[in-house]
């Protein structure tokens, strides 16, 4: 894919939502340039921020994959409860739940993948953005100095494979959380740490000059 520039914005500008076309060399498989290493930060100690484009831990994967399974069971078991109440009325039934089995088992690892292999995240001298989609890329961009306070978020799943979920929440904005799933842990704390001591070294200039 060709680099995209990003689009210059003040650091106190509300978060806002672009959508945009990704190259064609994208759509053929081809993962994003890293952007290059600019106001990377020490959130803490053995955690240096990345500043270019980050995805997902593999492991992630996994845990998609099983709520997507978790999703699609209920109504997948209905729809074959209904259809096999029905099974000596019409002679197309058995053929009927063939398809739905395969329709929803090619969801369910569609929806994991695309979430997976399409969700990116970044952390640089603007603040935190996060990048979903592939021929549509919707990228979200939270300046650093909008975030008031976060939290992290682990699951019984996300336990167990060493994720967490990370919520942003921010003030005066049309948007006022911004989340990403799927986080490995160390990534996660570094975050969490960075954001806590730039909260705080906010509302120690706000005291100085009070």
């Amino acid at each position: 894919m060709t680099s995209q520039s990003e689009p210059t914005q003040h650091p106190t500008a509300a978060i806002t939502t672009v959508p945009t076309v990704e190259a064609a060399t994208e759509a053929a498989g081809i993962q994003p340039p890293l952007d290059a290493a600019e106001g990377a930060v020490m959130a803490a100690p053995g955690w240096s921020s990345p500043s270019g484009w980050q995805r997902l831990p593999r492991r992630a994967y996994r845990v998609f994959l099983y709520v997507a399974v978790l999703v699609a069971i209920p109504p997948t078991l209905f729809v074959t409860a209904a259809l096999y109440a029905n099974r000596f009325k019409h002679d197309w039934t058995w053929l009927a739940l063939a398809a739905l089995w395969m329709f929803s088992i090619s969801m369910t690892l569609w929806v994991a993948h695309k979430r997976y292999r399409h969700t990116y995240w970044k952390l640089d001298a603007d603040g935190f953005s996060v990048r979903r989609g592939r021929l549509w890329q919707w990228e979200t961009r939270v300046p650093t100095s909008r975030v008031q306070h976060l939290d992290i978020k682990r699951g019984p799943l996300e336990r167990a494979h060493r994720l967490a979920s990370l919520v942003l929440h921010t003030a005066g904005t049309r948007l006022n959380a911004v989340s990403v799933s799927g986080l490995d842990d160390v990534d996660a704390e570094g975050l969490r740490n960075y954001f806590s001591a730039q909260i705080d070294r906010q509302e120690d200039d706000d005291h100085t000059h009070a």
